[in-house]
């Protein structure tokens, strides 16, 4: 494919600037539509603009099988669809025992980080405050303040109403403040080691992790202080990661499975202790139709509204590990040791 790449977003949301950021670090062109809150008026073309099915951000427009232009959302797949449409500079690994540690950093960037990203921005009151007056405005930069007001008063009710999907209320508020402190902890020291990830360049879990971080890190001022003052080199990497265009790499920076650092394996700890054990409990409560999940994560009560879509992020990531072949396996299990992944992935 080598036709510009046409989406809407916004500066706001994290998987916006994910998706710019990996697009240019591929080198893959693109057009990005800032999501206007005046509706009609977006743009010219705007109305004839395909709706996705879910109304989530980015929205990207892009061909079918059919060749008709359709709405496509849900960055994880896309990176996927864009690794075959587009050759060099990828950021999924060719190594199947490491693509897998990728998929699973990255899942857990997408929907367990952004746990945190939501209760910091949603919860104290002045990151609440400078949310609900700024993202509104980027939707439309010229809106005089009377007019801003009530688009300001919506934003901020309908994230704070999302809060019970995401998960974030007074009985799981320090199980998300004290794991975002320990992946801060776990990632800083991962920093020393290596400049990304997975070895010396970047791969989709770095895009998924900055993010998030542009949200933690670069925006919302509670969890902005906390970085800035405890881990500045997690700060200065958020900056770097936006554009990576002049990067140089090759096939050798990505490390081996058996070379990856025991700062990696602490954040595998991380994920099988707190985050494969909570969407276990969201899959029974979806499969079961309960309308409230109710569980224990970290010796803690947690308790939120069961979310559909991460009980398909379970099945897809232990159909990725079921489908990983003996060497694959036989590597992940010497390395993963005793983190207990797998077994919770079979």
């Amino acid at each position: 494919m080598t036709a510009i790449i046409e989406l809407m977003g916004a500066p706001g949301s994290p998987y916006t600037r994910k998706m710019l950021a990996a697009m240019r670090y591929r080198h893959i062109p693109y057009r990005v539509e800032w999501q206007n809150l005046r509706g009609k008026e977006n743009s010219q073309h705007a109305v004839n603009r395909p709706k996705a099915k879910v109304g989530l951000l980015p929205t990207f427009y892009l061909p079918n099988a059919a060749g008709e232009v359709e709405a496509v959302t849900d960055s994880t797949p896309l990176i996927r669809r864009f690794e075959q449409e587009f050759a060099g500079r990828h950021i999924i690994p060719a190594d199947p025992a490491l693509a897998f540690v990728n998929s699973l950093v990255e899942d857990y960037a997408d929907e367990w980080l952004t746990k945190a990203m939501f209760h910091y921005r949603w919860h104290y009151q002045a990151d609440i405050a400078k949310a609900a007056s700024i993202l509104p405005r980027w939707g439309n930069i010229s809106a005089s303040n009377d007019a801003v007001q009530p688009f300001s008063d919506m934003v901020a009710k309908r994230q704070i109403d999302r809060l019970s999907y995401v998960g974030s209320n007074e009985v799981t508020k320090p199980v998300i403040e004290k794991s975002f402190q320990r992946f801060l902890q776990i990632f800083d020291a991962h920093l020393q080691n290596t400049p990304y990830l997975l070895g010396r360049r970047p791969a989709s879990a770095d895009f998924a992790i900055y993010g998030q971080l542009t949200c933690l890190a670069l925006f919302d001022p509670t969890p902005q202080a906390m970085i800035v003052q405890q881990f500045p080199r997690i700060y200065a990497w958020t900056e770097i990661m936006e554009d990576l265009s002049g990067l140089p790499v090759s096939e050798d920076d990505w490390l081996a499975v058996a070379d990856l650092p025991d700062s990696l394996l602490a954040l595998m700890d991380e994920i099988g202790r707190l985050y494969l054990p909570y969407l276990h409990a969201n899959a029974r409560a979806v499969a079961n139709g309960d309308e409230r999940l109710e569980t224990m994560l970290d010796g803690q009560t947690w308790t939120q509204n069961p979310f559909t879509y991460q009980a398909k992020c379970l099945a897809w990531l232990s159909q990725e590990a079921t489908s990983l072949d003996d060497q694959a396996l036989a590597q992940l299990d010497k390395w993963l040791g005793n983190s207990g992944v797998l077994d919770q992935l079979k």
